[in-house]
């Protein structure tokens, strides 16, 4: 095991219309793609692009959504830990420039307790709050071994400050600011009362604001993608934390910057794809994103 990521599968449905029907109507979207779903497998699926596929405890039902999501994740190589569920989860994304509305069908009534794994040689964890039963007891036991952990920090959580106890790197959405009341800057300063060793909080076109392993507080800029280039905005977070944990694994020597520098290649590269399969980028296509969009 290189890293173990934690999360609950989706199976996205990413259309583009030009409006919503209501009442008894019918229209035709102009381009749909079906794909995983899911913050932390969707990472999973994008560190495995990058030449580190991790194993993946996460949601699973035995239906022929499980099916296919099994076949996805064996695509890929990677190992997937199923607890059951009774269905499969679904997601509908519509985009819409830089935003996109999303409806959820989740089924996260899991039927038996999470299983206990083997985790020897595993460099890394991710989670993103679901299965808290499980991101507690494999953040305690990770961090007890010296294993880097990382959190997806979307949205605040019912367990989300006791989880930062055994957080390395947190990197949150500005909901999760919203949610407790305060700034991204009183967020990172939570972050650091945490002991969150890096972190992190994201702002869509504005990028992100972060502490590297100093303290210092500094801004990253996205890259300069053109809006008219923009297709589907969903997913961009979740392949930004999968990017930047195969960058420190395959590059452990270098700072967080270079491995934030390296992600937000990866995000670039997301969004300018419908779907998450589609916007999974290789180290070419991050290293021609920084070509065509970063700073001169």
């Amino acid at each position: 095991m290189q890293a173990l990521f934690i999360g609950q599968t989706y199976i996205d449905v990413t259309f583009l219309a030009d409006r919503m029907p209501t009442g008894d109507e019918k229209t035709v979207a102009r381009d749909y793609a079906v794909s995983f779903g899911g913050n932390t497998v969707t990472a999973a699926f994008c560190c495995a692009k990058l030449g580190v596929a991790p194993d993946l405890l996460t949601s699973l039902a035995d239906d022929w959504l499980g099916r296919m999501f099994l076949d996805m994740a064996a695509k890929y190589a990677i190992p997937v830990h199923g607890r059951k569920v009774r269905e499969s989860s679904l997601s509908f994304v519509i985009p819409n420039g830089t935003k996109r509305a999303i409806i959820r069908c989740r089924d996260d009534d899991y039927l038996h307790p999470f299983p206990v794994l083997n985790t020897e040689g595993c460099r890394a964890l991710h989670l993103d709050g679901h299965q808290p039963d499980a991101a507690l007891h494999y953040a305690r036991a990770m961090r007890a071994a010296g294993v880097l952990t990382s959190l997806d920090g979307g949205t605040v959580r019912a367990n989300s400050m006791e989880l930062l106890e055994f957080i390395d790197v947190a990197v949150c959405g500005e909901d999760f600011g919203r949610q407790l009341g305060i700034t991204a800057e009183a967020l990172l300063d939570l972050l650091k009362s945490k002991g969150v060793r890096i972190g992190g909080v994201t702002q869509g076109e504005r990028g992100m604001i972060w502490y590297d392993e100093t303290g210092t507080v500094t801004r990253q800029p996205p890259l300069a993608v053109p809006a008219s280039d923009i297709v589907d905005t969903s997913g961009a977070g979740d392949v930004f934390h999968g990017a930047y944990l195969a960058s420190k694994l395959t590059r452990p020597d270098l700072p967080w910057a270079a491995h934030f520098d390296f992600a937000r290649g990866a995000s670039a590269f997301k969004i300018r794809r419908l779907g998450n399969e589609a916007g999974l980028p290789t180290r070419e296509d991050v290293a021609d994103m920084h070509a065509r969009f970063g700073a001169p």
